[in-house]
């Protein structure tokens, strides 16, 4: 083995290895005086001139960049996970647990109003969909969970959802306000314990559990959910980033349950 083919290893090597494109002054530095670095960088951008890796100038330093042909293939696509807002996350709990209800139904019993913004990441994420029209004046569309949504959340029905027992175990409603919040409208009713359901009263009783027409619902087709969406949302939907949408809507829910703390 030669020593011009040994210097030309290791210009190979010290090419590979750096972490930016290095100049002819700093390569050579690590060879002998009498070593003619510019022929060899030349004969090594030959070598790799029809390889997935080749030798490029860049300004008046070198480095190995990979083809440019080959760039298609290169790319790598990654899911970027976002945190959900606080408002985005009751808006899904309260769907999950009293579904169908409306928006208005939704802000009701959020009790701050709600930013068209929040039901669209859910809709985003496929969490949500709209079930239907309510048989009310106005004909309000009514939302529901999806399918994607039990996949998610490794649920196989929505009566896996946790009840109101395992929620206190959890240290999700220590506050008495938000505990007659969920419990005062059906879906959490159903998995009440029967002390509980006596101490709720007659707030236990949702009056989504009525059988008047008035309640019932007109399911919709894939035509007419654009239309529906544009009529509760209005004209200009916009599908924002999970996490930048209801700001306004956060600070209210906090000024809300400090106005809760301190009355209890």
């Amino acid at each position: 083995m030669t020593k011009s083919y040994e210097h030309l290893r290791l210009l190979e090597a010290l090419l590979f290895a750096a972490k930016d494109p290095m100049t002819v002054k700093q390569l050579q530095r690590h060879f002998p005086d009498d070593f003619d670095l510019k022929t060899a960088l030349v004969d090594l951008k030959a070598r790799y001139a029809n390889r997935g890796v080749v030798l490029q100038r860049v300004g008046e330093a070198w480095a190995f960049r990979t083809a440019q042909d080959l760039a298609p293939h290169m790319r790598i696509e990654q899911t970027v996970m976002r945190k959900l807002s606080r408002a985005a996350v009751e808006t899904l709990a309260i769907i999950a647990y009293h579904q169908p209800l409306t928006r208005t139904e939704i802000e009701e019993i959020r009790g701050v109003a709600m930013s068209k913004g929040t039901l669209d990441v859910l809709l985003e994420a496929g969490w949500i969909r709209p079930r239907g029209r309510r048989r009310t004046p106005g004909r309000p569309v009514t939302w529901g969970t999806t399918q994607s949504f039990l996949d998610t959340f490794g649920l196989e029905a929505i009566d896996e959802l946790p009840g109101i027992e395992e929620l206190k175990a959890a240290g999700l409603l220590d506050k008495r306000p938000a505990l007659t919040a969920l419990t005062s409208r059906g879906m959490l009713t159903a998995v009440m314990d029967a002390d509980d359901a006596e101490d709720m009263g007659e707030r236990s009783r949702s009056r989504f559990e009525d059988t008047d027409d008035e309640f019932e619902e007109d399911e919709l087709d894939e035509s007419e959910i654009d239309i529906a969406l544009a009529e509760d949302f209005g004209a200009d939907i916009q599908t924002p980033d999970i996490g930048d949408d209801v700001d306004q809507e956060d600070d209210a829910s906090d000024n809300e349950d400090e106005e809760r703390e301190s009355s209890y």
